[in-house]
């Protein structure tokens, strides 16, 4: 059922911007563009220019998923409906369920690699419970808190980013044009693919956060905060993880910290290092503010299993937040063993699955 009317009035429209500008500014999205130079030897201009193409395009998709959200009331899920039928909709909950658990097992597994580039006294394990703890207090206060945490989440990491680029802008201003080879079709394409997956995966869960949002804004308003939210933080965070990790073969001390590419937390870390306390501090901060990802993540897989069927709805949110966090943890500390392997699998699950859920919502009458 839709959201009643009377509770459909929030008219801060800017919510729709900083929430997902919160859950692409992060770690995640510096990952995720390190993946051209480290994984696809590709040179930092040709992923950058990758990056901001894909994004131009892609970006498009939540944009539009966005406005339903406001204008029908309905979290995706229950959309789905219209189209699929009472019980052709369980396919699309199901696959979401799915998808949220894959994407929360990556988001904990960069965070805890970033709290434990630290100090050798912490490992990832205890990364990723912090993280997963802090997730779920922030989901179990609601929809509301979300939007608001999601106002501030961004801080740390702009101040974060800024920093590390002020600081280690020497090194690859000095680097950064060293001859590459040449990039082939087969590299492009599979970077293309990994950032575009990565943004199509979000679709499902767009609506979700605008059913409490007064249905009388302007579809363009709507679209052009969302569209926005996702590309300057995606491009942004991209970016500067290509740049650094294109830049980290060059520098002994951000080498070792990236560890053959399976740790931009570490990489971060290393570039922040001069910076003595400050640079610790901007670096647990960021740790931290991946909990920003997976907070809306977490509130969509428990709305997700209230889709499948009538008696789920039933069932208090909290208890699917708590199974949702009972897979997590030990699925992340098992998959942080492996990171290069679990980011390409845990990717190409979100792909596929991404564009099954964009087909289901797409179909949907409107």
């Amino acid at each position: 059922m839709p959201v009643p009317a009377e509770e459909r009035l929030d008219t801060r429209w800017y919510q729709l911007f900083f929430i997902w500008f919160s859950s692409c500014m992060n770690i995640l999205s510096s990952s995720t563009g390190a993946a051209g130079p480290a994984f696809y030897s590709l040179g930092v201009c040709d992923s950058i220019v990758i990056i901001v193409i894909v994004n131009l395009v892609c970006c498009l998709l939540p944009g539009f998923f966005a406005v339903f959200g406001p204008k029908l009331g309905m979290r995706a899920m229950v959309q789905a409906r219209f189209s699929w039928g009472y019980f052709g909709a369980i396919i699309p909950a199901v696959l979401n369920i799915f998808s949220s658990e894959s994407f929360l097992i990556l988001n904990c597994i960069i965070g805890g690699q970033t709290i434990a580039s630290l100090s050798p006294q912490l490992n990832d394990t205890l990364g990723i419970v912090i993280i997963g703890i802090i997730s779920l207090m922030v989901t179990f206060c609601g929809y509301r808190v979300i939007h608001w945490y999601e106002s501030v989440a961004w801080i740390p990491n702009v101040i974060a980013f800024i920093a590390v680029l002020a600081v280690g802008y020497p090194q690859l201003h000095k680097n950064l044009s060293a001859p590459v080879p040449p990039a082939t079709p087969a590299n492009v394409i599979s970077f293309a693919s990994i950032l575009a997956s990565n943004m199509i995966s979000w679709c499902s869960m767009i609506p979700d956060y605008g059913v409490y949002h007064s249905p009388d804004a302007s579809s363009t308003k709507i679209f052009i905060y969302t569209y926005l939210g996702f590309f300057v933080s995606s491009v942004t965070g991209q970016a500067l993880g290509a740049a650094f990790a294109a830049a980290a073969p060059s520098v002994p001390a951000w080498n070792a910290g990236f560890d053959n590419g399976t740790s931009v937390g570490g990489l971060l870390h290393s570039v922040l290092l001069p910076t003595g306390a400050f640079g610790e501090i901007l670096t647990a901060l960021v740790a931290l503010s991946v909990s920003s990802a997976c907070a809306p993540t977490m509130y969509t897989f428990s709305n997700s299993f209230m889709a499948i069927a009538t008696w789920f709805s039933t069932v208090p949110r909290w208890v699917y937040v708590l199974i949702s966090e009972g897979i997590l943890i030990p699925l992340a500390i098992v998959g942080a063993k492996r990171f290069y392997a679990t980011f390409v699998d845990i990717l190409n699950i979100l792909s596929k699955l991404g564009l099954h859920m964009l087909f289901c919502l797409a179909v949907s009458p409107r």
